[in-house]
């Protein structure tokens, strides 16, 4: 069973994380720290992949935006979202087999709920009810992950569905609560950590705060 430690990161911005997890990827690489999950609920930011990029796409009128090095083009972050980033060094040498253990860990976690999500053969994440209600992205060097996923469990009214993420149409983003399920960013944490071993198998370290680091 791998160690992992876990960084509490509070309401730091995607900014502020962002140059954290470069420094931790290194530090991962070079076999300085043990394999680490930061959580993290970010004030509101679209950030911009590679692909968005590219095709020159923007964030929507009224939304900051920041550019990222992961693939895809937008994604909304928020309050009423759990973001998770791991800073493992992965055994397994598959991007696919990497993305599916992830989608498997949160799809799991959501049963805990009694909420039965749903992969999507053309497009990575987690789906619900025909909304697509958890993304994940991952930028790799040397087996070694950066960026991460994210949950949607009570964000702001008509926010993420304004934002064109992962390239889908209008509207097909939703929150958890929107659809009738309450779940507080500490129980869907409590619940990733719980199914983690099992999963992942990777057991809790070290939980610490990012003003401790």
């Amino acid at each position: 069973m791998i160690t992992t430690n876990i960084i509490q990161a509070n309401n730091s911005t995607h900014q502020e994380i962002d140059k954290l997890m470069v420094g931790l990827q290194q530090k991962r690489i070079d076999n300085e720290i043990k394999d680490t999950l930061i959580f993290v609920e970010h004030p509101e930011i679209v950030t911009i992949g590679r692909r968005g990029m590219l095709d020159s796409i923007q964030a929507p009128e009224g939304f900051d935006s920041s550019s990222v090095d992961r693939g895809g083009g937008l994604t909304w972050h928020g309050p009423g979202q759990l973001v998770g980033y791991p800073i493992f060094k992965w055994k397994e040498k598959s991007v696919r087999k990497i993305i599916t253990s992830i989608e498997e860990w949160i799809l799991t976690s959501l049963s805990k709920f009694e909420v039965v999500g749903n992969r999507d053969a053309s497009m990575q994440g987690v789906w619900f009810n025909g909304y697509k209600i958890a993304s994940i992205g991952l930028a790799f060097s040397k087996w070694v992950s950066r960026h991460g996923f994210d949950i949607n469990l009570d964000t702001p009214e008509g926010r993420i569905e304004s934002v064109e993420g992962c390239g889908l149409p209008l509207g097909k983003h939703t929150s958890l609560s929107k659809l009738g399920y309450q779940i507080s960013i500490d129980e869907m944490q409590e619940s990733l950590l719980d199914n983690m071993p099992k999963i992942l198998g990777r057991e809790v370290g070290k939980i610490t705060t990012l003003e401790t680091l």
